[in-house]
């Protein structure tokens, strides 16, 4: 199927975007990847009545460390992640696992994230590193937690003339790892159940710190956060992962489907928890 007709606007900076955006409203779209946004319009699951493509817009495309965090332009790709040497933990490890190669060129970090698709990769590792979102409107820009810009399913925080402008990520000082695990059908598929671990260490290599969530396995990606809470501020060890694993598996919410059975996808969830912090730990104690 072809879209339904709209307008088309290249925008030169980011004031002129979002001033578009504030002037159409919500029948007015970002343009960035495309990856999420133009297969919905083929199939006219979603009719904005204008785009305003993003990609001219110079200083969106960076990826850099300032004060303690790891800031992701709007314009970041995937695969520019995936090569980049600045990301490490679980944001190295969800990188290679998003979509296939063709998405991953063109998609970005950002633009997954605003989609709010409980499928979608990038959301649990932003919970489970705690990040924040920024977004820019005509009154200025604005610091989001992760947690608070995930509103439902496909719904964010935004407000209709706001704009997604960067993400950023907390970087560690101290002893710290991370990993995300994907179980799918096929390369490029979406998860059937996806799990982002990310852990930091104190002086006594204990944990003073613990993220876990996941992805496709309830409406919205979500952090299992009485996982998160058994792990802090004990040693690591399997048997702990093993404990946390239950613990989020106990906090999903599968559904029975063709990819599997709701007990089965928990019993996944837990594997894949201890697996990830697993992982995380050995990252951590280098």
């Amino acid at each position: 199927m072809l879209p339904a007709r709209f307008d088309y606007i290249a925008a030169s900076s980011v004031d002129e975007a979002i001033a578009a955006k504030a002037e159409g409203g919500d029948e007015t779209r970002f343009l960035a990847g495309g990856q999420s946004l133009l297969p919905m319009m083929k199939l006219r699951f979603a009719t904005p009545s204008k785009l305003v493509d993003i990609n001219r817009i110079a200083g969106l495309d960076a990826i850099e460390h300032h004060n303690g965090h790891l800031h992701v332009g709007a314009l970041v790709r995937h695969a520019d992640i995936a090569a980049s040497a600045a990301v490490s933990g679980a944001v190295a490890s969800a990188a290679p696992w998003i979509s296939d190669p063709l998405v991953r060129n063109l998609g970005t970090l950002c633009g997954s994230v605003a989609h709010c698709d409980p499928e979608g990769d990038w959301n649990s590792v932003l919970l489970a590193t705690g990040a924040d979102v920024i977004a820019q409107g005509p009154s200025g820009s604005r610091s989001i937690a992760i947690g608070d810009f995930v509103q439902d399913f496909f719904t964010s925080s935004l407000n209709d003339d706001e704009m997604v402008t960067a993400v950023r990520i907390p970087v560690p000082s101290g002893p710290s790892g991370g990993s995300y695990q994907k179980l799918e059908r096929k390369v490029g598929d979406y998860a059937t159940v996806g799990v982002a671990a990310h852990l930091e260490l104190a002086a006594d290599g204990t944990i003073s710190a613990a993220g876990v969530a996941m992805t496709s396995v309830a409406p919205i990606n979500r952090k299992a956060t009485e996982a998160e809470a058994l792990l802090v501020g004990n040693a690591p060890s399997a048997e702990l992962f093993a404990e946390a694993g239950e613990a989020a598996a106990a906090a999903a919410e599968p559904r029975d489907d063709v990819r599997g059975s709701a007990r089965w996808k928990r019993q996944v969830v837990a594997a894949f928890t201890g697996r990830a912090l697993a992982a995380a730990a050995e990252q951590a104690q280098g």
